[in-house]
């Protein structure tokens, strides 16, 4: 078997269910704003940012933000690999591949840190 560094899970079994119960996550926050929506439907900034002064509306919401990174990364990281090969680039293949898993990280890290910051204030 072959384990790639780059990978977010320690094989192909760990990459799925991490994208599966990242999914999961996603839905039910999904089903939540938008529950929460039609039941307020006179909402206004006020009631917005009571709801998100919240600990454990916040505590979901960076579940959720972290749900988000990893299941994108492991998805292009999967695009990645199987588009970016010796057959499709020759030679020059693995430099691009891990300059475009690179680019891919450094903008995870940097929309996981901004989420952050919007939602702890910080």
């Amino acid at each position: 078997m072959v384990t790639a560094i780059t990978n977010l899970g320690r094989s192909g079994l760990y990459d799925w269910l991490i994208q599966r119960l990242s999914a999961v996550a996603m839905t039910a926050y999904i089903v939540f704003l938008v529950a929460y929506l039609v039941m307020n439907p006179e909402l206004d900034y006020g009631q917005w940012s009571a709801l998100f002064d919240q600990l454990w509306v916040r505590v979901f919401s960076l579940i959720t933000l972290l749900s988000i990174v990893a299941h994108a990364w492991i998805g292009l990281w999967s695009v990645v690999t199987d588009y970016i090969t010796p057959m499709t680039l020759g030679g020059k293949a693995v430099v691009v591949r891990v300059l475009a898993q690179v680019v891919l990280g450094v903008v995870a890290i940097t929309y996981t840190v901004w989420g952050i910051e919007v939602l702890w204030g910080l």
